[in-house]
Formats: C-alpha cells, structure tokens, sequence
C-alpha cells in the first residue's frame, strides 16, 4: 500500500472519531450522566472534547492539503474567509470590552463549526464502516430514549439520579446529537424500506424527545430525499401532498392518539411560550438593526438572550457578516441544485449535501442561532460532493442494492467481441 493511501485511511479514521465523538458520543456520555453511571469528568462534554479535537483534526486535514492541493476547495476558502471575518469582529469587540461571557460563546462557536467542518470534510461518510456506526449509533439513541421516557417524552434530569444534574445537557443537546446521525446515515441509504423505517425511528424518537426544531428538520428532509431518488417526481410530489392532506383532514383524531408533548405546539405557534419569547428577541434584534444597520451591534444583549434567527448575524457581525453567512450557504447551493437535483446520476454525497444545506437554512430563518454547527456540516458536505466530483478517483458505495452484476463481459455488453465494418 503506497504512503499516500495509508494516509488517506488514517485521516478518514481521524474524521470518523471527530464526528462520532462531537454527536453520538455527547449523546451517551450525557446519557451516562444522567443515569448516575458517570459523574461530570469532561463537564458539559463538548467544550473539553472540541479542544482535544482541534488540533488532531486540523493536523490531519493541512496534512491532505500538502498531499493534495485540490483537497482545498473554493469552499473551504469560502468558510475559513468567513471564519476569519467573523474572529476578527470577536477580537476586536473583546478588547473594547465586550462582555466576556458572549465573546467566549462565540469564540467556542468558531471552534465548535471548524471542528464540525474538518470531521465532515475527512470522515467520509459514504464509506461502509461509517454507515454501519451510524446506523448502530442511531438504534442506540433510539432505544435509549424509548426506555427512559417518562409520560411520552425524554428527559433525564427529572429521574433526579445524575451526580452532577447541572452538567447534564438539555434536550437540545440530545436532539441535534440526534439529527447529525440521521443526516449522515439516511442520504447513503437506497434502499426505500430501510428509509422508511428510519423516518418512522427517527420521527417517533425525536417527538419522544420533544425537539421541535430538529423534529421540523427531520420531516423537512423526507420528500426532499425521497423526490431526488425517485424518478417518477411528478407521482411522489402528488403522494405527498396526498399525505399531507389526508393528515389534515384528520388531525383532531390523530392528535388524540398521541400523548401530550410540546412538539404539538408546532400546530399552533401562538400559544407556545417558547416562540412567544423567540419573537420578542426577533423584535429587539430588529430594533438594534434599525439603529445601527452597518455594522451592527455587537453583544449589545444579556447572554443567552439573542435572537433565535439569522438576524443574530447582522446583530453581532454587521450587515457584511449576515450576507457573508447566507451567502456561503445559499449561493453554491443554487448551481448544485440545478446540476445535480435532476441528474440520472444518484449520489450520496450530492444529497448529504443539499440536504444539509435545506435544514441548515430553514433553522436559520426559523430557531437557531447563526453559530449553528449544522454551517459548517454543510460547507464540508459541499465541498466533499464538488471535490468527488472533479478529483476522487472513485466514488463510496451507498446503502442498498448495488448494480447487477454478469459473469460474463458478453452478458453486460451483448454488442462487445462482435466484428465491426
């Protein structure tokens, strides 16, 4: 095996243990820590593991940049530039004496997106191995929230058996360990029955969880999914809004077949205390947007209370720094989408990445704040499918059938040995 391969096996390995360790990791050493197995070694956990991570995962990922100067896509360059934009306006706001507690939030954000980046970029999902971890880390997390849910919906602290119940992470933290799995583990799978079931894991696991958000997102990416791998479009797009109708038409007895959860608050917005208090914060990041439109107003809030949306960007880095982030996600998306939404051709990777980018600007628009690891999930998803494309010399295989195969050349090519004229 030549060094330029042995190589390439150990980085992947290097990416696999970065996403593995940041998601289903958090989500069973919280879970340990929950149940009283474990007491608080590493704190909230993904703070102390992202430093760990660094310098690992940046020492392996400029090591493939030398081997390969390709690697370094124009995406890369595009989220390290906005990386950058965006330490820079953290630096200089610390030392005019910004508050502390804000600017470590955002200097963590920066390291908690590169770490997600280079684990995405490296880890090589498509790849047999990967696949497997991720179907099994998906059943685990599945089976650990069905057995300690208490009422319909999961949530350890109340068990009251955690050693240390102020470092156990909340169900945000449990659901977005959640997503990250079931992203990387449903765009590779083919086969349409085991999609299906995962919908159905992932859907019920998530409601019992009680994340809105991530339960929005995951229903977001089914037809998504399902319109890109089938090839009769027109027929899935009617199926679904056949669905979604017949859901309407009976949500009153549905919703009666289901136990009481927040989730449900989804249906009805305007009751939810929850995006009550988000639409607030929306308004006063408005009003600091109206006051100082340029360059924004950095940290100009109590931590903790920004605004759930992309209008954070333009709160704390400018104008510039909210058309930065949009425009790193939006506009590679637009020709991927023409390029490879429609193509004969199915790829994992293009849907891992367009996927991706679909639930990484609707949490956006709708709940999340603009340090959102799932940015530079997507950044590293894009720049994988683009480089695949143009410099891999071979593509992964996906979950499900693989092509059918002859034991003979004659049988595959019924035309070939025939004698021309």
């Amino acid at each position: 095996m030549s060094p330029i391969a042995r190589s390439t096996g150990r980085e992947q390995w290097i990416g696999m243990l970065g996403f593995f360790a940041l998601f289903p990791g958090f989500f069973f050493y919280h879970t340990a820590l929950g149940l009283g197995k474990i007491p608080a070694v590493l704190g909230g956990y993904f703070a102390p593991v992202s430093l760990l991570l660094l310098p690992l995962l940046f020492f392996f990922y400029a090591g493939k940049v030398r081997q390969d100067r390709n690697y370094l896509g124009k995406t890369d360059v595009a989220f390290f530039l906005y990386l950058a934009y965006f330490a820079l306006i953290v630096v200089v706001n610390a030392l005019a004496g910004a508050k502390m507690a804000i600017v470590t939030n955002h200097l963590l954000g920066i390291i908690f997106m590169l770490n997600v980046f280079f684990a995405f970029r490296m880890g090589a999902p498509g790849e047999r191995r990967f696949r497997l971890m991720a179907l099994g880390s998906l059943l685990g997390m599945s089976a650990i929230v069905f057995a300690y849910a208490v009422d319909g919906a999961f949530y350890l602290a109340p068990l009251g058996t955690a050693k240390n119940p102020e470092s156990l992470a909340s169900y945000q933290g449990f659901s977005r360990s959640y997503l990250f799995t079931f992203a990387v583990a449903i765009a590779y799978t083919r086969a349409l029955s085991l999609r299906l079931l995962l919908y159905g894991l992932a859907a019920s696991t998530l409601f019992i969880n009680t994340a809105r958000s991530e339960f929005a997102a995951m229903l977001f990416m089914i037809p998504i999914i399902e319109l890109y791998y089938t090839r009769q479009k027109v027929l899935m797009a009617t199926v679904f809004l056949f669905l979604v109708q017949m859901i309407y038409a009976n949500l009153a007895q549905l919703l009666s077949m289901l136990p009481s959860n927040r989730v449900l608050e989804l249906l009805d917005l305007s009751h939810s205390t929850s995006a009550n208090t988000r639409h607030q914060l929306s308004t006063y990041a408005l009003n600091s947007i109206a006051q100082f439109p340029v360059f924004g107003d950095y940290a100009s809030y109590s931590p903790g209370l920004y605004s759930h949306n992309v209008l954070s960007a333009w709160v704390d880095t400018g104008i510039f720094g909210f058309l930065f982030v949009l425009g790193i996600l939006i506009v590679p998306a637009i020709p991927l989408f023409f390029k490879g939404y429609f193509a004969h051709y199915r790829s994992g990777e293009f849907i891992l990445a367009f996927s991706l980018c679909c639930i990484t600007v609707l949490l956006l628009l709708t709940s999340h704040y603009f340090t959102d690891m799932l940015i530079g999930a997507t950044m590293a998803a894009f720049s994988s499918y683009r480089y695949g494309m143009t410099h891999a010399h071979h593509r992964t295989s996906d979950i499900g059938p693989s092509a059918p195969r002859h034991p003979h050349l004659r049988q595959a090519m019924p035309g070939a040995g025939t004698a021309r004229i």
